[in-house]
């Protein structure tokens, strides 16, 4: 009765998350799904006797590939706008074609399974135990199948490798280019650190210039907007002038962004 009701629990939470995995926009939010995917997997293993199998599946899978290829995501990211650029001539037609072939294994895959007789658990473990017998089927049996999928995850690396790429159409600023734009800006010096001339040295105390004003410039931003947005402004009419004005630059700011 457990077996079947945890089988039911994460049959339904796996297929949600499968089929969140597909219609997400988002691909670190797809990669998410697909971990729930995994673990529901894991699970499922666990539950029908098959330990190893479920230590494999969120060790290597859940553990070792998903994340990386999550991590490459975050870190890198990949703009909606670049999946329109075809970065390698003729991969439209290959994709179409891998994706026919694709519809093909499943459909194979979900006849064999509703048409093709039950070997047991038993059967399955007759060769002395569950690693020996998955050894003796993954280099027998299913070598093929286990070099492919081997192959499969090469290719999704590569895919992901080509997908975070971007094309460079100007060189890298050097140090000696930055120094200089510096120097032929308005301003050649850095901006004052906070506290500056100050009783304090806080980032929300913003620097005084020598005749006692306040430099405008070492403001921080977005403590500015929050002062004004939540009315936590100081009692200086001065600092207090200040920070409105640094708020009110960055609400425009924000406005030509979002235009």
């Amino acid at each position: 009765m457990g077996e079947t009701i945890t089988f039911w629990v994460l049959a339904v939470v796996s297929v949600g998350a499968a089929l969140g995995m597909v219609f997400n926009r988002k691909a670190v939010y797809s990669a998410l799904m697909l971990g729930t995917v995994m673990l529901c997997l894991a699970v499922l293993y666990a539950v029908q006797d098959a330990p190893f199998l479920a230590a494999v599946q969120i060790i290597v899978y859940t553990g070792a590939i998903m994340m990386l290829f999550l991590f490459v995501l975050m870190l890198v990211g990949v703009d909606s706008s670049d999946s329109f650029v075809e970065t390698l001539k003729g991969q439209r037609f290959w994709a179409a074609i891998a994706a026919i072939g694709f519809v093909a294994l499943i459909v194979l895959a979900f006849g064999n399974a509703i048409f093709a007789p039950q070997a047991g658990l038993a059967q399955a473990t007759a060769q002395g135990g569950y690693v020996r017998s998955i050894a003796a089927l993954l280099f027998t049996k299913y070598v093929f199948a286990f070099e492919i999928t081997s192959a499969l995850l090469i290719t999704a690396a590569l895919g992901a490798m080509v997908l975070a790429h971007r094309e460079k159409l100007t060189e890298k600023a050097t140090q000696k280019d930055l120094s200089r734009a510096r120097f032929l800006s308005d301003r050649p010096s850095p901006l004052p650190g906070p506290g500056t001339y100050a009783r304090h040295n806080a980032i929300d105390m913003p620097a005084l210039l020598p005749d006692g004003t306040v430099a405008e410039s070492s403001v921080n931003r977005y403590i500015a907007r929050y002062d004004v947005e939540h009315g936590h402004l100081p009692e200086d009419p001065k600092l207090a002038e200040a920070i409105k004005h640094t708020a009110e630059d960055e609400a425009e700011e924000s406005n030509e962004v979002t235009k």
